[in-house]
């Protein structure tokens, strides 16, 4: 079962295969594996102990230049469990630790406090998508509906304010809604990341 999978200098940790989301385009569909890992499919999802540990007996941390919480889920349906995970990467070895996440974590954990995330959590890359809610909705297909897409934005918003924040958009969204996402992403005052497909 793979737990930590590499993808260049960057280590990546894959907790939860649960999504609340069916994305149009997500790589889950269409691969079992990603980087070094032959599946992303977890067997069950680990405990954050054994999280821990698997993580503290790795030997190639030497040329790791960053942590990223990105498996074949969203990884703050286990909001707790990431930041218990990532405040031991970060007292253990100091590294940059990022998160991949579409945003939703307040409709998956309303009592989850962002800003628990401050000086544990370095960067935060959002899958925003999409430039309005029903466009969203139509790609992303989230279980939540047409609140989802306000959702991600007040994430962003109460995000940027601990770490770093990126947004990101498909590169096949068509260069109309990506300039309409680019001037959302400036309106939010954080950068915008076109992303290809694996």
């Amino acid at each position: 079962m793979t737990i930590f999978y590499r993808l260049g200098n960057s280590l990546y940790v894959n907790i939860t295969n649960a999504c609340p989301c069916a994305c149009v385009f997500c790589i889950r569909q269409s691969t079992d594996s990603v980087g070094d890992a032959d599946s992303l499919w977890l067997e069950h999802e680990p405990t954050v102990e054994e999280v821990k540990r698997t993580f503290d007996a790795r030997e190639d941390l030497h040329d790791v230049d960053e942590v990223v919480f990105c498996g074949y889920g969203e990884p703050m349906v286990r909001a707790w469990d990431v930041l218990a995970i990532a405040k031991h990467i970060k007292e253990k070895t100091g590294l940059k630790v990022r998160i991949n996440t579409n945003g939703l974590v307040k409709l998956l954990a309303p009592d989850f406090d962002v800003a628990l995330l401050a000086g544990v959590v370095d960067n935060v890359s959002v899958s925003l998508n999409a430039d309005d809610a029903a466009e969203y909705v139509r790609i992303v297909q989230p279980v939540f509906g047409l609140a989802a897409y306000d959702a991600v934005v007040d994430f962003v918003k109460e995000a940027k304010q601990y770490m770093d924040v990126t947004v990101t958009v498909m590169e096949d969204l068509g260069q109309t809604r990506i300039d309409n996402c680019r001037q959302i992403a400036k309106t939010l005052g954080v950068p915008l990341r076109v992303r290809s497909y694996m």
